[in-house]
């Protein structure tokens, strides 16, 4: 009988084994590197290693204020929700290099479905607390959505396309055997970087959070166990991001060492990018999508199907 056949080993795989506990520690790792890579970029010391952590610790032990506008109980799922649609995206990815727990065929369309659910919930949670900041940061989050969502899964896609597959691993496999796809597939490549950048709200397309025009965006009146979870969210989307771009366009990811090295060097030029340009306007940020950000990707799918056909 298999150790994970019982219940406490079945729930030790999904938490620890490296489940859900051990992607949200990475990502706070990952926030870590990121905000301490941004802080030496721009000449500032940085937070310490331990901060991110510091600061979940801190939310989760402070109290929950639920505005008077808001709905209770839609105000505390919304958080939950995001949480549990992020991990869930990780099943079908093989993270440190294992196996994915649960692959099935079309899995990346269900992955990046699942991980576009933070979006909507950080959405509709800015329009249900009734606060102008937050409903400002929810509609610039949903034209950024509609603006980069097509685009980041067609750029998805074109690793999908050669290797004759719509399943993570098989990708994955495909690309570890072959010549990396950043290279044969250079447009796809930079549209998931920019299109994942848009997804977790990064600099330069942090509008829907900017902090100097609208506080926090949808965030403006969470706070406690509520926005801890929000954090989490954003930090394990992050390292399912980086894994599925490094995995599709970087050689796969085949052990945890391979793992590490591709995703943080992807977190590197993330942040060299963050540091490099100012905030987009919403308008911006929309028409750069649909105006240049598509055409190179067509023009990627028109080689595809040229150097196949």
């Amino acid at each position: 009988m298999n150790a994970f056949d019982s219940l406490p080993g079945a729930l030790a795989a999904i938490l620890i084994l490296p489940g859900g506990l051990a992607l949200m520690l990475i990502g706070l790792i990952y926030e870590w590197v990121n905000r301490k890579l941004i802080a030496r970029l721009q000449n500032r010391l940085g937070p310490r290693w331990f901060q991110p952590l510091a600061d979940v610790i801190k939310l989760l032990a402070k109290q929950s204020i639920v505005p008077a506008a808001a709905h209770p109980t839609l105000f505390a799922l919304l958080p939950m929700i995001a949480l549990a649609s992020v991990l869930t995206s990780a099943l079908a990815l093989p993270m440190l290099g294992l196996s994915p727990a649960y692959a099935f065929p079309g899995d990346l369309i269900v992955t990046v479905c699942l991980l576009s659910l933070l979006t909507l919930c950080l959405s509709l949670a800015g329009f249900g607390t009734d606060s102008s900041f937050g409903m400002v940061g929810a509609m610039r989050a949903l034209m950024q959505l509609f603006s980069y969502e097509a685009p980041f899964l067609l750029a998805l896609l074109g690793p999908a396309a050669a290797a004759g597959s719509w399943q993570i691993d098989e990708i994955m496999r495909y690309a570890g055997a072959h010549p990396w796809m950043l290279f044969t597939q250079p447009l796809g490549f930079f549209v998931a970087v920019v299109g994942l950048m848009a997804k977790l709200e990064m600099a330069p397309f942090d509008a829907p959070e900017a902090h100097t025009e609208i506080v926090s965006g949808p965030l403006t009146e969470y706070g406690g166990r509520h926005l801890a979870l929000f954090r989490l969210s954003k930090d394990a989307a992050l390292v399912i991001g980086l894994a599925l771009v490094a995995g599709l366009y970087l050689g796969g990811i085949a052990d945890p060492l391979n793992f590490l090295v591709k995703t943080l060097a992807l977190l590197i030029l993330i942040t060299g990018v963050q540091a490099l340009f100012a905030r987009l306007r919403i308008d911006q940020s929309t028409t750069l999508w649909w105006r240049y950000v598509m055409i190179l990707l067509l023009a990627q799918w028109l080689i595809l199907m040229v150097t196949r056909g």
